[in-house]
């Protein structure tokens, strides 16, 4: 027997960006109901965001005590990994959903739990493990917020030696003596941190630097970090066959340069790919496996470049591919809803830079913190990324290190400072700072490369002293100032 129930709205995924949307279409007087298979939270609560970082967070700490006199003397151990995945357990709340549920039940959003698929326009099957299937309509709109899964690339072998991908490397309940991570972005350098820390013998293998998209620097630094943690850091090098020996035995890595790796688990982290593979997208004219390409109110865009006919099908967070990154996601799920609740209402949209109904931060703004040790934390454009868009940019860097508020932090603070300039509107398009705590530097640099600060405007902007914020001033000294402006 088939159940059909209909919503105004329908939200596919109930991560922390599905969430997202459905509650601001809530609050915008219309019905939702949200599908989700697994656990209601998402992969940001449970497999990557938060356990992520609850694994990096004792390391930091305790190097972070081992850098000050005093608090060093204090240190008398190395960091008790089980004591560490206990606290990981409990952020993610041993992986038990139920409080998210209540949230989602008393912002009035109906949950349905199960596989969701499309059977037509404005038409979902979903499946619950028990094989029963509910029908939903949606009166008005559809969401997809299904993410994105980690990417296993064709290395013969591979697929068949169990490989980690990060779900299983922020979940894990023990230390492996030997690991493998293919792939230096932002995935592979925090586990490595992660991993090295807790007393693996990591071996980081990455074709290209670490942190490609980042300055360069940035990788730089971070791989020297890691070589200092015990790690092995191997650039140009890649994988050309995997071989497991039996249930939970070695894993055998051959690479291209001749050798031979030998480890007790390989984690996968060189991408991510789109979980629209078995949704029906179908029955809708779209293909399955694809990322959903959008315009800027996160309608879904079809092969032509126009939304589909009847503008109902929206796609928010990594599935339309924008920005990766949950805090973009959830900002565009917060534009989505008041979109879908504006059109369906028949309320005129407002559609210009500074209006609600428009998600255009994740063009050239977006910022983002690795935190790997130090921490790299960065917002808007790179030099590289800055010229080839075709601006004229000017680009100055400066030791964090010879900041007051770095010499009070640690005794041996490690870090770098960039800032990249329009030079025709003066005002700032990329910032990236590289450091203990610079994440929590990071949203200034945004409010300023977001709001479009003219530089004569932030010499007024006076930094606390002694702080690690006194690097702006630093910046600007470097770049100097137009007096006639001032």
């Amino acid at each position: 027997m088939v159940t059909t129930e209909t919503f105004d709205l329908i939200v596919i995924g109930a991560g922390a960006v599905g969430e997202n949307v459905a509650d601001r279409a809530v609050q915008g007087g219309l019905t939702v109901a949200i599908v989700e298979a697994e656990l209601v939270g998402g992969e940001c609560s449970y497999w990557a965001c938060m356990p992520s970082k609850a694994l990096l967070r004792s390391g930091a700490a305790l190097r972070a005590a081992e850098n000050v006199a005093g608090a060093r003397e204090a240190v008398t151990g190395v960091l008790d990994a089980a004591a560490v995945f206990k606290r990981r357990n409990a952020v993610v709340n041993e992986w038990n959903d139920a409080s998210q549920v209540e949230w989602v039940a008393g912002a009035g959003i109906t949950l349905v739990r199960g596989y969701a698929r499309f059977t037509a326009p404005k038409e979902l099957d979903v499946t619950n493990d028990r094989g029963e299937v509910t029908h939903l309509v949606a009166r008005h709109a559809i969401t997809v917020s299904t993410g994105s899964a980690a990417l296993l690339p064709d290395i013969p072998g591979l697929a068949d030696s169990g490989p980690w991908t990060s779900r299983d490397a922020t979940s894990s309940q023990v230390v492996p003596k030997r690991l493998a991570i293919l792939g230096g972005g932002v995935v592979g350098c925090e586990m490595a941190t992660a991993y090295a820390s807790l007393g693996s013998e990591v071996t980081l293998l990455s074709r290209s630097g670490l942190l490609s998209n980042q300055e360069p620097f940035a990788g730089e630094l971070v791989r020297d970090s890691l070589i200092g943690l015990g790690a092995t850091v191997s650039i140009g090098v890649s994988p050309t066959a995997v071989r497991r020996s039996g249930a939970g035995g070695d894993v055998t890595i051959a690479l291209d340069d001749g050798n031979t790796l030998v480890v007790d688990e390989i984690l996968v982290a060189i991408g991510r790919s789109p979980r629209t593979g078995d949704l029906g997208l179908e029955a809708i004219g779209l293909k399955p496996n694809q990322w959903l390409a959008t315009d800027d109110t996160l309608l879904v865009l079809g092969a032509d470049g126009a939304p589909l006919e009847g503008e109902w099908l929206y796609a928010t967070g990594d599935v339309n591919h924008r920005a990766l990154l949950t805090h973009q996601g959830k900002y565009q799920a917060r534009a989505a809803g008041d979109v879908i609740a504006a059109r369906a209402l028949g309320k005129k949209l407002s559609i210009k830079p500074w209006g609600a109904h428009v998600a255009t931060a994740d063009h050239e703004a977006v910022p983002q913190v690795t935190f790997t040790d130090p921490e790299v934390a960065s917002v808007g454009l790179t030099e590289a990324a800055a010229k080839k868009a075709g601006y004229s940019v000017r680009a100055v860097e400066y030791d964090i290190s010879w900041v007051a508020g770095a010499s009070v932090t640690s005794e041996n603070y490690v870090g770098r400072a960039k800032a990249v300039v329009d030079e025709k509107r003066q005002v700032l398009l990329g910032v990236t700072f590289v450091g203990q705590d610079v994440g929590e530097l990071i949203h200034s640099a945004t409010v300023a490369v977001v709001g479009e600060v003219p530089l004569n405007r932030l010499w007024h902007a006076v930094p606390s002293y002694p702080t690690l914020s006194e690097v702006w001033l630093r910046l600007l000294e470097t770049y100097g100032r137009d007096d006639s402006s001032f």
